[in-house]
């Protein structure tokens, strides 16, 4: 079985009726390996069995149902490429946290070890994002108040090592990688559920800019039941939107194993992390292309390797035939250009983290400067799609990927 998506903003509504009309004919007549739940809210899962046992689905899942889930759905920036047979003992649940489609996949359980085991992952999913999101009331948003203010707030260890971690992945990316700039994540109007297409005032950005808000202006004491944290900046506002996926990705790992699950795969809109394999063999994934439908080439993930995207492709709007990603320069103030996706390969302890922040500053490098970024954040398998398709990559990765597209160029770095 295969699955399917499609990419947040910037798709047509007959292509999205395409994928209402596959859901709803999936309903109505749903594989025999598929059961497809309705989600009742915005953290729902939608658990997949294969198994001997037959299948079935929402009676009520209409044309307009499979719309709105049609909009839900979305492509990650690494779609998971899976073929599964009546036999295989594989679960999968699927579930809608951190703004994006978020899977787990559990290989040789019982299923009900392999729900329980889920539904731990899926928990604490929903805990980190009611923690860490960054315009909506939760732990984050608190202490930016705060900072804002030139207030010190006491916060949890956990957010408090967050920020400690973060604040030493942006240094080694020479500040890159900066989740101070909330603000300007904000004035760009990345703050919002639905992206509206309008450029800032050039004066604001400049304001933002020359505050220079940096992860090292952070200041953190001990204090009773947490750590007391203040900002030598007041103009420091955190954003872990490039941090969060990755850390739920190593914590998740952490709680399937603690439940002796020993092969799965956890995904969060394409930050992909592997645990034992699938069966015999290693798990494959795809990497999704970020101008076409379907993966640009796929990959094996061995134990413990963690694979992540970022790309101009997913949170982004058009204005006057210019593309507008997320991903802003901390250094011009403006979403960088001249760069369709940048994907990493990690491994190790905290893979999951890596995967996530590690890819961003090769992303801001641009063409010019990504090699020499992926060696400041000791990464060798490292690819970069530029702004006209022409793909880049280091050696290392080159051996390790296999181009769904034959006619694909590349140099190799």
């Amino acid at each position: 079985m295969t699955g399917f998506g499609i990419r947040d903003s910037g798709f047509s509504a007959w292509s999205l009726r395409r994928i209402a009309l596959l859901l709803t004919r999936m309903a109505k007549k749903p594989p025999l390996i598929m059961k497809l739940t309705m989600p009742v809210s915005p953290f729902s899962t939608f658990p997949r069995k294969w198994g001997k046992g037959q299948t079935n689905a929402c009676a009520s899942f209409t044309l307009r149902h499979a719309m709105r889930l049609a909009v839900r759905l979305l492509l990650p920036a690494s779609c998971i490429l899976m073929t599964a047979c009546g036999k295989e003992p594989l679960y999968q649940e699927q579930g809608y946290v951190f703004g994006t489609l978020v899977e787990v996949t559990v290989y040789g359980e019982s299923e009900p070890h392999a729900r329980e085991a889920i539904a731990s992952v899926m928990q604490e999913f929903q805990r980190l994002h009611d923690m860490l999101h960054a315009w909506k009331p939760s732990e984050l948003s608190d202490l930016n108040k705060a900072i804002a203010r030139g207030e010190s707030r006491v916060v949890s260890p956990e957010l408090a090592a967050m920020l400690q971690d973060a604040a030493l992945i942006s240094k080694q990316s020479q500040g890159l990688f900066n989740p101070a700039i909330g603000g300007l994540v904000q004035l760009w109007g990345f703050h919002e559920d639905e992206f509206k297409p309008v450029q800032p005032d050039e004066n604001q950005i400049a304001q933002r800019v020359s505050a220079n808000p940096q992860m090292s202006d952070l200041i953190f004491t001990a204090a009773p039941g947490g750590m007391l944290v203040r900002s030598s900046n007041k103009a420091v506002q955190l954003d872990l939107g490039g941090y969060a996926k990755g850390y739920a990705l190593d914590r998740a790992a952490d709680l399937l194993k603690k439940r002796d699950i020993h092969n799965a795969l956890i995904n969060i809109g394409g930050n992909v992390l592997a645990i034992g394999g699938h069966g015999k063999r290693p798990w494959r994934v795809g990497i999704q292309h970020p101008r076409k439908s379907g993966a640009l080439a796929a990959i094996e993930l061995h134990d413990g390797e963690a694979i992540g995207t970022s790309g101009d492709y997913q949170r982004y709007f058009m204005l006057d035939g210019k593309r507008y990603c997320h991903l802003i320069d901390p250094r011009s103030g403006y979403p960088m250009q001249g760069v369709q996706a940048v994907t990493i390969l990690t491994r190790g302890v905290h893979a999951g983290v890596l995967s996530d922040a590690a890819s961003k500053p090769l992303f801001i490098s641009g063409v010019s400067g990504w090699r020499a970024a992926a060696s400041r954040m000791g990464l060798v398998d490292a690819m970069l799609l530029d702004e006209q398709g022409n793909i880049h990559l280091t050696n290392d990765l080159q051996k390790r990927l296999e181009f769904t597209d034959k006619a694909a160029k590349f140099q190799v770095e």
